[in-house]
């Protein structure tokens, strides 16, 4: 869409049904005045995705017939994908948003007016609420130092979630009444501005599902942007369902496998050589550990 001022790009992974109420929930959030454009990726989905998307772009509803859709022959992964969603947005702004999401009235709006009047902020995120009413911890995150990894995959995290000292990982002792800023928010809703990727780059793509939105993040705050969290509008998501993970204990494990594997991703390329050694080691120690557990009962 030429001219566009903001391109929403969703990468989907056999996620049909959630995939049409994401596009029918954006239908009902835009209005004439904006100018958005969707982007959906699909990484050679098998569930009848494809199908979908080609039923969209044949019908009368406009907004259907101005998606651009690629299809991918092969899963090559979230960063992958969303790369090439980025690649060819034509928008000011772009949101990374899940397939498995519900956008609510007034949230995109709401979040380009903040970046609008914020110019030194980079990101801004919303709050994300699972289907239980909770917040999903994912969308408000510091980094995962030595310190805030060892709290959490000791349980003190979870023991004093509201802890300045122990729950570093997940911020829990944030005001969460008003905006502020944070060190990461979840892929599931991650706006930023064009002018940044152009400042930063694209998402790493070593990472194959998970940790490439801290990674982002990480890479944005060292050249100096703020990163904001504005819990006044929420979205819903449907966590977990991409890809089917939610299908066997099998698929599961492998996204709890995915999850170490990209945390060792980040540790060696940003701490290796940030923190003492021995640190690092322990850290990457315990990963590796937890890996081979679940290779162990089955995967």
């Amino acid at each position: 869409m030429k001219g566009a001022k903001l391109s929403i790009i969703i990468v989907n992974y056999n996620t049909k049904e959630l995939l049409g109420e994401c596009l029918s929930s954006l239908v009902k959030a835009k209005t004439t005045k904006d100018e958005w454009e969707v982007i959906v990726v699909d990484n050679a989905s098998t569930d009848g995705s494809r199908e979908l998307l080609r039923s969209f772009k044949k019908s009368n509803t406009p907004f259907y017939k101005q998606l651009v859709y690629v299809a991918n022959s092969r899963n090559i992964g979230f960063a992958a994908a969303n790369n090439q969603g980025v690649r060819l947005a034509k928008g000011q702004f772009i949101l990374l948003l899940n397939s498995d999401t519900e956008v609510r009235s007034h949230v995109i709006q709401t979040m380009l007016q903040f970046l609008n009047v914020h110019p030194k902020a980079a990101v801004a995120t919303c709050r994300v609420e699972l289907p239980d009413g909770t917040m999903d911890p994912a969308c408000h995150r510091g980094f995962p130092t030595p310190w805030a990894a060892i709290t959490y995959f000791l349980g003190l995290e979870m023991v004093l979630p509201h802890s300045p000292i122990f729950a570093r990982y997940h911020m829990g002792y944030a005001d969460f009444t008003k905006p502020h800023q944070i060190d990461s928010p979840s892929g599931a809703f991650f706006l930023t501005r064009k002018d940044v990727i152009r400042h930063v780059g694209f998402l790493d793509e070593d990472y194959f599902m998970y940790g490439e939105d801290l990674d982002w993040a990480y890479r944005i705050k060292n050249k100096g942007w703020e990163i904001w969290f504005c819990p006044e509008v929420s979205i819903l998501h449907h966590k977990k369902q991409s890809g089917r993970a939610h299908q066997n204990k099998k698929l599961r494990q492998q996204t709890k496998r995915y999850f170490y594997e990209t945390m060792q991703t980040f540790y060696k390329k940003h701490y290796t050589h940030k923190y003492p050694l021995v640190v690092t080691r322990i850290i990457l120690f315990v990963l590796s550990v937890r890996i081979r557990v679940l290779d162990t009962v089955g995967l």
